[in-house]
Formats: structure tokens, sequence, C-alpha cells
């Protein structure tokens, strides 16, 4: 369930926590966050500044269970975010 921190939203408790910035230059909100709904479904995702601006600069971002995912695109960042997604057991 995606929602967006200075909306001041409730997230949804999930297993994964993903935090990405709507400033961002290197992503699109539209089509980032279907994407990363595919993921994990049930995810609590937050929509909003992370104060990583330099990087943010400079590369796509996503922050998931506590990590820093950068990568030079998008779809490169979801899938190295892939990778940090935790499973239910």
């Amino acid at each position: 369930m995606a929602t967006t921190e200075e909306q001041g939203v409730l997230p949804v408790s999930g297993l994964n926590d993903i935090r990405i910035c709507d400033k961002c230059n290197h992503v699109r909100m539209k089509t980032l966050l279907p994407k990363l709904q595919k993921l994990d479904p049930e995810a609590t995702i937050r929509v909003g500044c992370k104060s990583y601006c330099g990087p943010c600069a400079k590369r796509a971002f996503v922050f998931i269970n506590g990590r820093y995912v950068t990568a030079p695109s998008e779809d490169e960042a979801v899938e190295k975010a892939r990778q940090h997604v935790k499973k239910k057991k």
C-alpha cells in the first residue's frame, strides 16, 4: 500500500519498508510505484524527501529495509531492490 509521509497517512504494516523520494530527477512516481508494488503488494511504501539529495541528484535510488540501493536508471534500481525484499516464511 503506497502512502505519503507529508500527508501524515499511517501506512499499513508490511514485512518490507520501502521509501522513495518524489523529488528525485531519475525516477517517475507514475512508473516507479507500480514496479515497487509488484515486488511486494503488502509492502509499506512511503513517498517523501529522504534527505539523500547528493546521490539522488546523480542516480535513481530506493531505500528498502534500511538500505539505500542506487543505480543509473529506475529499472536497475528496482532490480537491485529486489535482492533486499524479505519473503514471508
